[in-house]
């Protein structure tokens, strides 16, 4: 049986991507998520998943960070992002951080499903409107080695970089995290080495190179 989650910090966006996987893939069975947390719990719980519909801007994933933070943990999920964001060049980026698709919030019920069905059938899907002037657009290089490099963080990294973005120091992320000082140190060590960087600033600024600001509310 196919499986589908849903991730989408609005209820009624949810209950509308439902609707159409429902009436796409009637057998289809569905779970939702309304945080990048609930995401990696959902597919920690059910490695079966198939397909993961993606919300940009959700608690936990702001931009491109959670679509690189799922790339990384789950690369052989397939990912279609669903976002108000359908800017040509940000459509390019999300494709350059592997989704295998891209729903505009302004989609129909029947694109929605055309898109599911297509991307399960391994194939990448974008919205007729959108294909062509996403294919003028060259992947970006320092995008896809971006991406290549936050594949290699463990979903832990991932937890410790989104915080030391914000500015917290190593006893305030293992306050946070629930994890001893020495730990959080190991952590940040490791990701300076897999991201190349030398010190918090440079990891934060690039972090934060994945914000994409956030876009007008669909719903």
């Amino acid at each position: 049986m196919t499986s589908l989650l849903i991730a989408d910090d609005h209820p009624l966006f949810r209950a509308a991507l439902r609707l159409a996987a429902n009436e796409s893939l009637p057998d289809c069975r569905v779970r939702e998520a309304a945080d990048l947390s609930g995401v990696l719990a959902a597919l920690a719980a059910e490695p079966d998943i198939d397909l993961v519909l993606l919300d940009l801007h959700m608690p936990g994933s702001q931009g491109l960070s959670g679509l690189a933070t799922l790339r990384g943990q789950h690369p052989g999920v397939a990912v279609l992002v669903v976002s108000a964001h359908d800017e040509p060049r940000i459509v390019r980026r999300v494709l350059d951080h592997g989704a295998a698709g891209f729903i505009p919030k302004s989609a129909s019920p029947a694109e929605i499903g055309e898109a599911i069905r297509h991307v399960l059938d391994c194939g990448n899907w974008l919205p007729s409107g959108l294909a062509d002037a996403v294919a003028a657009l060259p992947a970006d290089p320092a995008d896809t080695d971006l991406a290549r490099r936050l594949a290699r963080l463990t979903e832990q990294q991932s937890r410790v970089l989104a915080l030391l973005a914000e500015g917290l120091l190593n006893k305030q992320i293992a306050d946070r995290l629930a994890i001893q000082e020495r730990t959080v140190k190991a952590h940040v060590t490791a990701i300076f080495e897999k991201l190349r960087v030398r010190n918090r600033t440079q990891a934060g600024i690039l972090l934060r190179s994945l914000d994409l600001g956030e876009p007008a509310r669909v719903m």
